[in-house]
């Protein structure tokens, strides 16, 4: 299996484009990051802009998104972007959002978590867990059901989902009924070759293991985040009676192997798990999928099995 061929532009742009990892900041990152856009999109019934009580005291931005055509109350995906804990926003995810909603008929929450390294781990944490709260105890307000609730996230957003269900188990709620977990990052060991893929795709396929480490830097530092379940959850040691996951891995992406372990480790614990692979894509896809038709059937196909495991959830 290869690389799908209508990738293989956007990926040699990419390569152009990189600069080395010494002439990186934040700001530049997340300047580079913004400017992939996240434009149009799906049409909504609602779309609405608001600050919640953030765990620090503060303002925790989110965007609710409810889809044209969507019952009473519909269930309700809180939804944690990507971007190594770094960069990423409201903004960024805009159209992921819009299609997620709109292809599972449920409410989504974007959540705009404070970012790394001026708010290292565990604030994005702290926030996510505040979100999923603030969004189950605030259920009439925002004319959802509160007993269909569903954490997702891509990349660092799918770490954030699982550690967020960790301790939501941990802490005797709010009770969520899904995890969706989109390419998730869900360890810090890029040392002992227990993921191959770290090696196997290190460069050429948008993300690259030294942009991994960077983020990891940022974020806390690997040596500190891989011995913390609440930073690496597949360190848990104990995955039992965790909600049931839906799990997308790219083939072509560093993130690939762990992200098949932490579904091996969730069947192990007994809970249900559905795996999408999709060999051909790389890591970011759902965010190629407007412009790049291979990634659009790879997020189309995820999305349908997200829509299919709601709709199983009890009403």
């Amino acid at each position: 299996m290869s690389v799908a061929d209508d990738l293989l532009p956007l990926l040699a742009l990419s390569e152009a484009a990189r600069v080395p990892m010494d002439e990186v900041t934040p700001a530049s990152m997340r300047a580079r990051y913004s400017a992939l856009g996240s434009h149009g999109g799906a049409e909504m019934a609602e779309v609405r802009d608001r600050a919640i009580p953030g765990p620090d005291g503060g303002d925790l931005p989110i965007r609710s998104y409810r889809p044209l055509g969507a019952e009473e109350r519909p269930p309700v995906v809180v939804y944690l972007h990507g971007g190594g804990w770094t960069i990423g926003d409201l903004d960024t995810h805009d159209e992921p959002c819009r299609a997620l909603a709109a292809g599972t008929g449920a409410v989504v929450v974007s959540v705009d978590y404070r970012l790394a390294p001026e708010h290292p781990f565990p604030a994005a944490v702290d926030d996510a867990y505040a979100a999923v709260c603030f969004v189950a105890e605030n259920a009439d307000d925002l004319g959802i059901d509160p007993d269909r609730l569903v954490v997702a996230g891509d990349s660092a957003g799918g770490n954030l989902a699982a550690v967020v269900s960790l301790m939501a188990r941990d802490r005797s709620g709010p009770g969520i009924a899904l995890q969706a977990l989109i390419y998730p990052a869900v360890d810090f060991d890029f040392e002992s070759g227990r993921w191959p893929s770290l090696e196997e795709n290190a460069t050429g396929y948008f993300l690259h293991l030294e942009v991994m480490r960077w983020f990891a830097g940022n974020y806390g530092g690997a040596d500190q985040l891989v011995v913390d379940p609440l930073a690496a959850p597949v360190r848990a040691t104990d995955h039992s009676g965790l909600p049931p996951a839906h799990v997308s891995v790219a083939g072509f992406d560093p993130l690939r192997d762990e992200g098949v372990g932490y579904a091996e480790a969730l069947t192990g614990a007994g809970v249900p798990v559905t795996l999408c692979r999709h060999e051909a894509q790389v890591h970011g896809y759902w965010h190629f999928a407007p412009a790049v038709e291979s990634s659009g059937a790879a997020r189309e196909a995820d999305i349908a099995a997200i829509a299919v495991a709601i709709a199983g959830l009890s009403t």
